[in-house]
């Protein structure tokens, strides 16, 4: 699961990012509005922590244009203001959830859960399958009729993203931006790399063919097109 927390204050966002990674989330975070906009917009995030109040585009105003786009990525909004129309201003711009500064750590916790459950995003038992493969969490891999494909951890990132995204077009960019990275020094073509790797374990049970390239764009997890 990737967190990106958009939070001006560097404390508050410090701690935020260590308690999610102790959580075991990949986390991305920001302090201004403008570049809270532009790493949302790249689609690779399960869900969003959002501050209200930052520097360049608000909060809200970072909702409406993510909702406006069509983007239903899940949305936690922390907020300094303990008022009704606040509150209501939030959800109706699109966020999920609210919580109110100052708040305790393991309330943020569960909520970042709740939503993502009540979204669908929050893997059962830490399970995801699809097509025949069986994707294990825990195990950090994948699984036909219970036997290992023996996935690296790339390759079980690479499928993980494409498999929560299934019978969606995910470009390379999106892929590159989620498993590599935004300042990796790698290059996009490390995708390719990879989608080949897994197609080579997938192929031996015929499942290969899941894995649907889309000509200038991207890739696509289908049983059929």
């Amino acid at each position: 699961m990737r967190i990106l927390v958009v939070e001006d204050d560097k404390v508050v966002r410090e701690a935020l990012v260590s308690l999610l990674i102790e959580e075991e989330y990949v986390v991305d975070a920001v302090s201004n509005g403008d570049d809270g906009l532009f790493a949302a917009q790249q689609g690779i995030h399960d869900m969003l922590v959002l501050d209200v109040m930052l520097p360049g585009i608000s909060g809200l105003e970072i909702i409406k244009r993510l909702r406006a786009s069509g983007s239903t990525t899940p949305i936690l909004l922390l907020t300094a203001v303990d008022s009704v129309d606040d509150r209501v201003a939030g959800l109706e711009a699109g966020a999920d959830d609210y919580l109110v500064k100052p708040y305790a750590m393991r309330e943020l916790l569960a909520r970042i859960k709740a939503v993502l459950r009540r979204k669908g995003n929050l893997v059962t038992r830490g399970r995801l399958s699809y097509g025949g493969i069986l994707l294990n969490s825990k195990e950090r891999d994948g699984f036909i009729a219970d036997e290992p494909l023996g996935l690296s951890t790339k390759e079980y990132e690479v499928l993980e993203f494409l498999m929560l995204n299934k019978e969606q077009v995910v470009t390379r960019e999106q892929l590159f931006d989620r498993i590599w990275g935004f300042d990796s020094d790698t290059t996009a073509s490390s995708v390719d790399v990879y989608i080949h790797y897994l197609r080579k374990k997938l192929a031996p049970r015929g499942l290969d063919k899941l894995i649907h390239t889309v000509r200038g764009t991207g890739f696509m997890l289908k049983e059929r097109l």
